[in-house]
């Protein structure tokens, strides 16, 4: 049996948004920059889909820039927001995705901010009165909290962040790279800067994302050499990816509620599944918590074993696809930085089993069996 439980890191492409991108992938190859006919059709397609992206995010057009990915849009924001809003101080966390950590971490480095990192409580949530503290000795700086971890499925409250950076007058970015198409967003009401997402992460097609900013919050281009993207972002644009984001989004958004019900069975039956076959499993963060965390994401913390640096090429060896590490030991400069920051204990093997409407039940059940099989291997 071949089972993909590593949907977090990327999803496969819908049938559905596959076809609509076919025509822009052969017939329709007009450059969207030129004026004849063969561009303006393509020119045409680009704007429905912004527009469409706009109308499911309850943003407007003007609100909406197409680029590669979540990581080229978290780069723009933190990078050309901080420059264009003249700040010196940027506040994350140590668990968010590396787009948005190493980018901080690295303008520290340039010497063009301070860096400061808003505490966590056991479970990995972000201490909102610690964020409070920290922006009242550093009003108007740069806030960037993702929405939910791609790790260990943690859910932030943006309502609440975002009423505490109104309060320091700060710029709130959140990166949404794994909510966008699996949780609904507006935009009208939501009081945030930016945010970001990823097609690949919906059933689109990787190389396609998207950056939205309030259209009071202006910055400079991140990439010049072209006046695409209303001149915000240079280079002939993804056509074709970007028909397929926008189907894929209203794919996502069409079928949500039936979606969410779906995969969270999935994850409770391997929640309960794993309680019932492996003794001492227990889950890392608030992953096993459904009203905190994605309910497409589960995080395993197993049992200590010597043999945990094995498990997850046993598992790829019977076909499951899935991704995990440890804690950081001390010293060691490899290993999981969102189980490290949670302060997991590193002698405990993490697996995280992400999960799609793609997935079956039957599917689950031998993960489960496998990952049974392993321990009782180890322990014989």
């Amino acid at each position: 049996m071949n089972v993909y439980l590593d949907n977090a890191a990327t999803t496969p492409l819908d049938a559905e948004v596959f076809e609509a991108m076919k025509p822009f992938l052969m017939e329709n190859y007009g450059n969207p920059s030129s004026i004849h006919a063969h561009g303006r059709k393509v020119r045409s397609a680009i704007e429905y889909a912004r527009k469409q992206v706009a109308e499911l995010l309850n943003a407007s057009t003007g609100e909406i820039f197409f680029t590669s990915g979540g990581t080229e849009a978290d780069n723009t924001i933190i990078c050309c927001g901080i420059e264009s809003y003249g700040l010196t101080h940027a506040i994350t966390s140590r668990i968010e995705h590396h787009a948005v950590l190493h980018t901080m971490e690295n303008l520290q480095k340039q010497g063009k901010i301070k860096l400061s990192f808003v505490e966590l409580d056991e479970k990995g949530h972000i201490i909102p009165d610690h964020l409070e503290e920290l922006l009242k000795n550093n009003p108007r700086s740069m806030v960037s909290l993702m929405h939910a971890n791609n790790e260990i499925g943690n859910i932030n409250d943006l309502d609440l962040i975002s009423s505490i950076c109104r309060r320091h007058d700060a710029i709130f970015h959140s990166d949404t790279v794994q909510t966008v198409g699996h949780y609904k967003h507006d935009l009208k009401t939501l009081d945030i800067q930016s945010i970001t997402g990823a097609a690949h992460k919906f059933h689109g097609p990787k190389g396609a994302g998207f950056l939205y900013i309030r259209k009071d919050s202006k910055i400079t281009p991140y990439i010049h050499g072209g006046a695409q993207e209303r001149n915000m972002r240079g280079g002939t644009e993804n056509v074709y990816g970007i028909i397929g984001l926008a189907k894929a989004l209203e794919i996502a958004y069409r079928d949500m509620e039936e979606h969410q019900n779906y995969v969270q069975g999935l994850k409770d039956r391997m929640i309960s599944k794993l309680k019932n076959s492996i003794e001492g499993v227990g889950f890392n963060g608030d992953s096993a918590n459904a009203e905190k965390s994605l309910y497409t994401v589960l995080n395993v913390c197993l049992p200590q074993s010597n043999d945990n640096d094995m498990l997850l090429f046993t598992l790829d060896i019977n076909g499951i696809s899935a991704s995990g590490g440890s804690a950081c030991s001390s010293g060691a400069s490899t290993g999981s930085h969102v189980l490290t920051g949670i302060k997991a204990d590193p002698t405990r093997g993490a697996v995280r089993f992400s999960f799609s409407k793609y997935n079956k039940p039957e599917e689950i059940d031998y993960t489960v069996e496998k990952l049974s099989e392993f321990y009782k291997q180890v322990e014989a």
